[in-house]
């Protein structure tokens, strides 16, 4: 705030960008206030998700008519098409988690209390968090308190197309979002994908269809979902291609180069320069 009530005293034009946002962001009155007098002065009040939008509006009571939804630009080709994973033994199923290691956040507990159920003990899959983040050791602690050590691994992230080379489905389970690029990158990648019901994930995620939303973000909820999907677990592939279709129908070939026209706009509106 500090930062934008600054460029209103110098004049500076600027525009904002919002990555994320929860509900649990209710800023009091005073700072209300001030955000809905800053950001009516912005050039453009940029989101990745239109949940986000209308939430923030909510908190601060007032509709940003300066307000845009726009995609960030992704780790992955566009036209990427890794192979559908081999199965592991038995039908094992490999699932994949890839996000910053920071349940605040990102929820990766809620996840691991589902598959913790009795009902998941006999059944053929394996999970792997990809990522590094704050609470690493607190999550490992919990794989083991939870008897899941045989089932979880821990590993640093790797590239979009090396993690669906050898996975076949997403689990998002997160408390917070915006619209996260690795619910994004997996669908380009045909991989079906699992997620809470926050933010920009039910703007992509077709339930049914293209993977399956919980709810909420809590354990039960994510047990929900994470049933339906095994109860059509041989039609994974088919929702991953459905997913494939479908995020190319609304994913710009170039979010960077869309962005940046929109910039050039604003520049050439206050400034008059010519690109």
């Amino acid at each position: 705030m500090d930062l934008l009530e600054l460029c209103i005293y110098q004049r500076t034009p600027f525009v904002t960008i919002f990555q994320a946002n929860t509900e649990w962001f209710w800023p009091p009155d005073d700072l209300a206030a001030r955000y809905r007098a800053a950001l009516a002065t912005a050039e453009k009040c940029y989101f990745v998700s239109h949940t986000n939008r209308r939430l923030s509006e909510k908190q601060i009571g007032c509709e940003l008519l300066n307000a845009e939804v726009v995609w960030n630009p992704v780790n992955v080709a566009i036209d990427a098409a890794p192979a559908w994973p081999i199965m592991g033994p038995e039908g094992e199923y490999r699932l994949a988690c890839v996000a910053r290691l920071d349940p605040r956040a990102k929820g990766q507990d809620i996840l691991l209390e589902a598959l913790a159920r009795p009902s998941w003990i006999a059944r053929p899959w394996r999970l792997a968090l990809y990522g590094e983040g704050p609470m690493r050791d607190s999550l490992e602690r919990l794989v083991r308190r939870l008897g899941l050590a045989d089932r979880v691994i821990f590993t640093a992230h790797l590239g979009v197309a090396d993690i669906w080379a050898s996975n076949h489905v997403l689990i998002m389970p997160s408390r917070l979002e915006g619209l996260p690029l690795a619910v994004v990158e997996a669908m380009l990648c045909g991989r079906p994908v699992i997620a809470t019901d926050v933010a920009g994930h039910s703007e992509i995620i077709k339930d049914g269809v293209t993977g399956f939303l919980a709810d909420a973000p809590t354990a039960d909820s994510m047990a929900q979902a994470l049933e339906r999907f095994w109860a059509r677990r041989t039609t994974a592939q088919m929702m991953g291609e459905a997913g494939s279709t479908r995020i190319r129908r609304l994913l710009p070939p170039d979010p960077v180069r869309v962005f940046m026209g929109k910039l050039r706009e604003i520049l050439k509106r206050i400034e008059n320069v010519q690109y």
